[in-house]
């Protein structure tokens, strides 16, 4: 569901998600996302638009893993992978865990 939700998010920013996997308590995304826009306000809206929708979902394993009363943490870590080749990129994230 998370996978749906982040892709809906990244076309809305005329991007795409190339991939998606993480563990409880935090996602990996590979997006591949034009530079015209900051890149906070992509995540901004990630976090924003899927905490939205999960919260309406009100999953009980959801709530004994809030922080505080949010969902996201306020903090995440972007990078360029323009040196990595994406298929290096995609396999460290297909390692990761798929959250719930």
């Amino acid at each position: 569901e998370l996978r749906n939700i982040f892709s809906l998010v990244c076309v809305r920013f005329e991007s795409k998600l190339l991939e998606f996997d993480g563990e409880a308590d935090h996602v990996h995304l590979l997006v591949s996302y034009p530079p015209k826009d900051a890149i906070s306000k992509l995540v901004q809206a990630l976090k924003g638009y899927s905490s939205l929708i999960i919260r309406k979902k009100n999953y009980p394993s959801i709530q004994k893993n809030l922080w505080g009363k949010a969902l996201w943490s306020p903090s995440y870590f972007a990078c360029s992978c323009g040196g990595a080749s994406i298929s290096i990129i995609r396999q460290y994230i297909e390692q990761q865990n798929t959250p719930d």
